[in-house]
């Protein structure tokens, strides 16, 4: 028996009520004589305050596990929430980069079982957990080996119901994670395996999801690219292209985080390529997103800014999220201080001031 008492880790919208997975999730546990609460606080871009919220509210109800049901804005949140209701002090404490502390842990997180309605962070598969500590503006992963999900629920049905444009924002975050772990310098053949049928999938089939979002197959086999690049963060690890969008969120809470990815996009991986620091697998890449004869690695770029015409989001803008030229420079820095061990993954250091003239070739 997993526990007697589950508490189900939803956000702060109506969709997981309204579509009626709540009622679902919850109907099961109650045949399973299991009793349930819930915590409906989430927001996209998980707060710190918020995890703390969470981790009292599973102390107070005394919850055996976590489900969490939902996006990877939950399942990152569940997974910090879970380290605090096992846990004390602040989270802060145990998290590694910039004002964090990194402490280690006295006791394991509670276990947490992932539903995920969303094909993007692949969070199911992965044991870290992106927080953002509002008041420092820092944005930065925490995991370990106990921090993995038990069990991951992974059935497009519950993903027809995301819009468009959400669609297109998750799964490039799936397509970019497994993107960078291909072309990062601590990729194996096990990562690579898993990377390159991800990246086939997803960049294969994102399109068609976004424009008809009950097309099962499509949603199906973006599911399945989501799932594998979340492996693909395991077995290996994504580069700088995540730290910089972590700052961009980090200081504007709305961005969602795969908008951000896809706004820096361009202009990071020309700078990879200009410094042709891995042309065969920019090649390989490109094959494998459908364009058989490819010969250079721009042509990856072209096949990039393809897709992104395809689902209706080449054209956005870092202003319309508030985000100033004058505000690049904080944005590299805080990127490297908060989440620098990325571009130790890097395959030629990225500098402060390289990471600024990414923004700023982003700009919009």
């Amino acid at each position: 028996m997993p526990g007697k008492k589950a508490m189900i880790v939803i956000s702060k919208g109506k969709s997981t009520r309204s579509y009626g997975y709540l009622a679902r999730t919850e109907e099961q546990f109650k045949l399973a004589g299991i009793e349930t609460v819930v915590f409906d606080k989430v927001e996209p871009n998980p707060l710190k305050s918020t995890v703390m919220a969470g981790g009292s509210f599973a102390k107070e109800n005394s919850c055996d596990f976590i489900v969490a049901l939902g996006g990877g804005s939950c399942i990152d949140a569940a997974k910090a929430i879970a380290v605090m209701a096992s846990n004390g002090g602040d989270y802060w404490d145990y998290v590694f980069g910039e004002t964090g502390k990194g402490k280690a842990m006295e006791h394991k997180p509670l276990p947490v079982r992932a539903i995920t309605t969303t094909a993007g962070t692949g969070s199911e598969t992965d044991p870290r957990a992106v927080v953002t500590h509002e008041e420092n503006h820092e944005r930065i992963g925490l995991g370990n080996d106990d921090m993995f999900p038990v069990l991951a629920v992974v059935d497009p049905e519950l993903m027809t119901s995301v819009p468009p444009k959400f669609t297109a924002y998750q799964g490039f975050d799936a397509l970019f994670h497994s993107v960078e772990g291909y072309v990062s310098k601590v990729a194996n053949l096990m990562s690579d395996m898993y990377a390159i049928t991800a990246i086939e999938n997803v960049s294969r089939n994102l399109a068609k999801a976004v424009k008809d979002g009950k097309d099962i197959d499509a949603r199906e086999k973006v599911a399945f690219g989501n799932t594998l690049s979340g492996v693909v963060e395991t077995v290996g690890l994504c580069t700088s292209q995540h730290s910089l969008e972590h700052a961009m969120s980090a200081f504007h809470q709305e961005l969602p985080h795969g908008a951000g990815l896809i706004m820096n996009r361009k202009a990071y991986f020309t700078h990879l390529i200009d410094k042709h620091v891995c042309d065969d697998r920019f090649v390989q890449m490109t094959k494998a997103m459908g364009m058989g004869d490819a010969t250079e690695p721009m042509d990856f770029i072209k096949m990039l800014v393809k897709l992104q015409e395809d689902c209706g989001v080449a054209n956005l803008k870092m202003s319309d999220y508030g985000i100033t030229p004058e505000e690049f420079e904080t944005m590299a820095k805080n990127a490297k201080d908060t989440m620098g061990f990325l571009f130790t993954c890097d395959r030629s250091e990225i500098s402060v001031e390289e990471s600024a003239a990414i923004y700023k070739k982003s700009y919009k």
